[in-house]
């Protein structure tokens, strides 16, 4: 029996709920969960696909497997494996290769020992993270009805599906129960939950929540489309006593005609709408956004267009992405590729502006009272924590504010872009 288990998990916030809803299942058998870093008869990736990072990714922590054992048991599971199980199979050191759905059964395919890869379900397994004891992502949705031009998602994970209400109420409460003081609701495009009922499930959640789990418990939405968050969402949240006023919305492109050939169902005017109605009655709200640098055909009057927007829109941070060709796209066949060297120079200048965008949020806010969830660690003499509407923050070490909420003020900026607070 391979005793020793060893997980690493790529990509999405989804991957990491994933992955430990399949740790617990080897616990159950009898198995020693162990640092990828150590000795271990096996190894567990859960892989991307949307970056070739991931890729490379992938090949790196191989090696470091067979470093750490050089009989080990090496297998990929998720999205990558999925999509391009040929590719994967050239890797040296890959025992097994199981796809998105399939790799909630590994425990059962442990035996064969040939490459090979198992065919897509469409079929929803619920997951939720457990190891982290201040944080847990729950997932309520998977797959994607979309067909952005750029993306393998649905190719991955499938079309969109999603949980019931009533099993999602008895994960967070499950939760809830464990101590976890914060559970942040993701999916692949959660906007859609349910056929975009999305509003009628944060109803439901908060409402049979009784007195006491509220009280015990905040709530974060992850990524959503800027054309599923209606305004009765935003309402709702600004009501809510157990949802924070921090909303993650993809903008990928500030240029139309960008947009337009990404295939994405909204304009910039749209977008430009949702954030200024968030702000309009939360105007401390963080908002962050995914950006999408050099798409086939992007001039630079497109990129300047991105930059403009986000430079007059009261955004919080950035998550900024240089375009990376996926065989099985649309994208993967267009002409007019950017060239990769203005694409790394194109990331560089939205990062520097995601930079100044976050350091604008937090100088609004200080002097400002938040509520803060500590997580578990002492670095070098510190704690350090999340607001409710995300600012990383750090005070002086005490073990009494370990995976606690404490309301603080917020007092100024250190040299690591860290708000102090006391």
């Amino acid at each position: 029996m391979l005793n020793k288990v060893a997980f690493y998990t790529l990509g999405c916030k989804l991957n990491f709920a994933e992955t430990d809803t399949i740790i617990n299942k080897f616990l159950k058998k009898g198995y020693e969960y162990v640092k990828f870093i150590s000795y271990a008869d096996l190894y567990i990736i859960n892989t991307c696909s949307v970056t070739k990072n991931a890729e490379k990714e992938l090949k790196k922590l191989v090696r470091i497997a067979i470093n750490n054992n050089v009989n080990a048991f090496i297998v990929a599971i998720g999205c990558y494996s999925q999509v391009n199980p040929k590719e994967i199979s050239l890797i040296n050191g890959i025992d097994l290769i199981i796809g998105s759905k399939e790799k909630f059964n590994i425990i059962s395919h442990l035996k064969k020992k040939s490459k090979k890869k198992y065919l897509y379900k469409n079929l929803y397994i619920p997951s939720y993270s457990r190891l982290n004891r201040t944080r847990s992502y729950l997932k309520i949705q998977d797959g994607c009805d979309y067909k952005c031009s750029y993306c393998t998602i649905t190719k991955a994970r499938g079309f969109s599906i999603s949980d019931n209400i009533k099993n999602i109420i008895f994960y967070a409460k499950n939760i809830i129960k464990q101590g976890i003081k914060e559970i942040v609701l993701t999916g692949v495009n959660i906007g859609d939950y349910g056929k975009q009922n999305l509003l009628e499930l944060i109803q439901a959640i908060e409402s049979y929540l009784n007195e006491e789990d509220i009280k015990r418990i905040r709530i974060r939405i992850s990524s959503i489309e800027p054309n599923l968050l209606s305004d009765d969402i935003i309402n709702f949240i600004y009501k809510s006593k157990i949802f924070v006023n921090h909303f993650h919305i993809p903008l990928q492109s500030g240029s139309d005609e960008i947009l337009n050939k990404m295939k994405r169902r909204y304009s910039k005017n749209i977008y430009l709408e949702r954030i200024k109605k968030i702000l309009n009655i939360m105007p401390l709200a963080c908002i962050g956004s995914d950006v999408i640098v050099g798409f086939p055909g992007e001039k630079e009057k497109n990129f300047l267009e991105t930059y403009s927007l986000l430079s007059e829109i009261n955004i919080s941070y950035l998550h900024v992405f240089s375009y990376s060709e996926r065989i099985n796209t649309k994208a993967f066949i267009m002409n007019n590729s950017i060239n990769k060297k203005i694409r790394y120079k194109r990331n560089k200048i939205l990062i520097r502006l995601s930079k100044e965008k976050k350091n604008i949020f937090y100088i609004k806010q200080i002097n400002k009272k938040r509520n803060v969830l500590f997580e578990n660690k002492n670095k070098s003499g510190y704690i350090y924590g999340y607001t409710d509407n995300y600012i990383r923050t750090k005070t002086i070490w005490k073990s009494d504010l370990v995976n606690n909420i404490k309301n603080v003020t917020l007092l100024n900026i250190d040299d690591c872009g860290n708000m102090i607070c006391k």
